[in-house]
């Protein structure tokens, strides 16, 4: 049912899970139960928010029944075009919505096609849109003879089209939209840092962004839950800029865990999510995905070398310092933008990097910037595999093995993937790769025979389960079947997993189950052929999301509530590769 309104009018915060996603590869906006979209930046996925109301900041655009509801609502198949569905004492109304598809760098469109589809449609509509996460509101607004209203927020230029009788107070635009049943009433929004083209009809929107998702998602048919696989993957192309870079999440500061201070800055793209969302389109069958991971990565590798960051820009720019907003938060978060991950240097990277190039290469799909790339990458291995590094996890640095054991991984894989892999730099990166697995074992191999995190940590890790997955030891390794005895034992619980331990506290006090880890242990299990138990943990971890088949960075057990930044990408690709590597019966590349 409806829920009260805020004293200055904006919707209340939602759970996580209530959320939908409208993402056209530029920029994402959120969309809540209460035909709410309070989250969106334009005209990037790094710009400043224009829709800031999900952290407690100004900025919505709402299209809400006026009376009593419940609500509902789905994604048209293999789209990121979502229909909210509200159920009145009168009827059924719905309103269509999508950010037109592909997006233009510069040029943000909104559509919202509102349908009485049962009984009279009756519908309160608010534009409160301001740039700079709110600091700059609508103003000189003026409607034209056609009541297409125009205006400006800081740099950005406005367009707002289907309202012709709202009502502008200074800072919102609000009107009442009343249908008759089966009629139809469309809204289109437009947000551009140049000025704005000549108006387009919201039909011809609607049709070119039908037709080219239509075209976006491949057919998967070879993978279990195929409805939620091909989902996976039309979330993660919504995701992906023109330029190949998927960003890790459409949010920020979306909080982990509350009131811990666990909230960051994940508009940008890791290049290490990138080598999963690119290795998980390669195992499915659907290469736009691993061509645009290719590319972007490539192009970051010739380009900066051995002082490859851990994530840039969607536009390949180096990542901005971290800092505060002065914005309440989402409820038990904060206001942080930027990521301390631009001053980070992550070991594992490279060797992820790697795994993705011998994927391309092994589908005849690496060329020649490609192959230069991977050399890049197995040189900065070889002179820099001794370094400490902050690992996958972000933390202090250490000489993680699992970074250690990526490269090694990373080194097997494209040496197998050469045009002769018997002699040359192959032959180096495979002898390179047993040094490496060697050197690991001496100083990261626990008492009990399992993968311990560092020389200094003998703690369980889940990401220790990758390694075997990845090739840098064998299946029937006996550090492999410990390790996986060992998360299976101390960071498992009802078939969800945690990633390590922070302390003596019971794992779920500490943090959330981690998806990716979840649907990892189903891989593990399945190439150690428990393929029972590899479709439990894979089905487990599937059903880990809210309505619109979103998934987060982590999942409350206790309270079935997502936690973390939405949608969180590399989930979105490992239950991919999960679904894809279980259907075939192949648990590694």
């Amino acid at each position: 049912m409806t829920a009260p309104i805020g004293a200055d009018g904006a919707p209340p915060p939602h759970a996580l899970r209530d959320y939908a996603l409208l993402a056209d590869g530029e920029r994402g906006a959120l969309v809540g139960p209460r035909g709410d979209i309070v989250w969106m930046c334009a005209p990037a996925w790094d710009s400043d928010a224009v829709f800031a109301a999900l952290i407690g900041g100004p900025g919505r655009y709402t299209v809400t029944p006026t009376g009593p509801f419940v609500w509902g609502g789905y994604y048209e198949s293999d789209s990121l075009i979502w229909r909210s569905r509200w159920t009145t004492t009168s009827g059924i109304t719905e309103c269509r919505e999508a950010l037109a598809y592909p997006g233009d760098p510069h040029h943000a469109v909104v559509l919202r096609r509102i349908q009485a589809t049962d009984g009279d449609a009756h519908l309160e509509v608010e534009l409160d849109l301001a740039a700079g996460f709110g600091a700059s509101p609508l103003r000189d607004m003026r409607r034209d003879d056609q009541g297409r209203w125009t205006g400006r927020t800081d740099t950005l230029h406005v367009r707002f089209s289907g309202a012709p009788n709202a009502h502008h107070d200074g800072t919102t635009l609000r009107t009442v939209v009343n249908l008759p049943a089966g009629a139809h009433h469309d809204l289109v929004l437009e947000v551009s840092d140049r000025p704005l083209p000549s108006p387009v009809p919201a039909d011809g929107w609607w049709r070119a962004t039908e037709a080219r998702w239509a075209a976006a998602v491949p057919d998967l048919s070879d993978t279990l839950g195929r409805r939620d696989a091909r989902h996976a993957y039309a979330v993660m192309t919504g995701l992906t800029s023109a330029g190949g870079g998927t960003v890790a999440a459409a949010t920020t500061s979306l909080p982990e865990r509350a009131e811990q201070g666990r909230n960051y800055d994940y508009r940008y793209v890791w290049i290490r999510d990138q080598a999963y969302i690119g290795q998980a389109s390669a195992a499915a069958g659907g290469h736009r995905l691993l061509d645009d991971s290719v590319r972007f990565t490539t192009a970051r590798l010739l380009e900066h070398g051995p002082d490859l960051a851990p994530a840039y820009t969607a536009t390949g720019r180096p990542v901005p310092d971290q800092r505060t907003l002065d914005l309440p938060g989402y409820p038990g978060g904060f206001d942080i933008v930027g990521n301390r991950a631009n001053r980070q240097f992550q070991l594992d990277t490279f060797g992820e990097t790697l795994l993705l190039l011998a994927a391309a290469a092994r589908r005849d799909r690496l060329d020649a910037d490609g192959w230069q790339a991977a050399l890049i990458a197995a040189d900065t291995i070889t002179a820099r595999h001794r370094e400490k590094d902050a690992g996958i996890w972000e933390l202090h640095d250490d000489r993680w093995a699992h970074s250690r054991l990526t490269c090694a991984a990373g080194l097997r894989a494209i040496a197998r993937a050469a045009p002769r892999p018997s002699s040359g730099p192959a032959a180096r990166w495979e002898t390179l790769a047993d040094h490496i697995v060697a050197e690991t074992s001496t100083d990261c191999l626990h008492p009990s025979g399992r993968w311990q995190r560092s020389p200094t940590d003998p703690g369980v890790d889940a990401a220790l389960l990758m390694p075997a997955l990845r090739g840098a030891v064998p299946a029937g390794d006996p550090r492999t079947t410990a390790t996986l005895r060992a998360v299976r034992e101390d960071l498992a619980s009802d078939h969800y997993v945690y990633r390590f331990r922070h302390d003596q506290r019971p794992l779920e006090d500490a943090e959330g189950a981690f998806l990716l880890c979840g649907f990892t242990m189903a891989l593990a299990e399945h190439q150690q052929h428990h393929d029972v138990e590899a479709v439990r943990w894979f089905e487990r971890n599937r059903a880990a999301c809210g309505p619109a088949g979103l998934y987060a960075e982590e999942f409350d057990v206790a309270q079935r509530q997502l936690r973390g930044n939405l949608p969180q990408a590399f989930v979105h690709a490992m239950m991919l590769e999960t679904a894809a590597r279980l259907a075939s019966g192949t648990a590694t590349p």
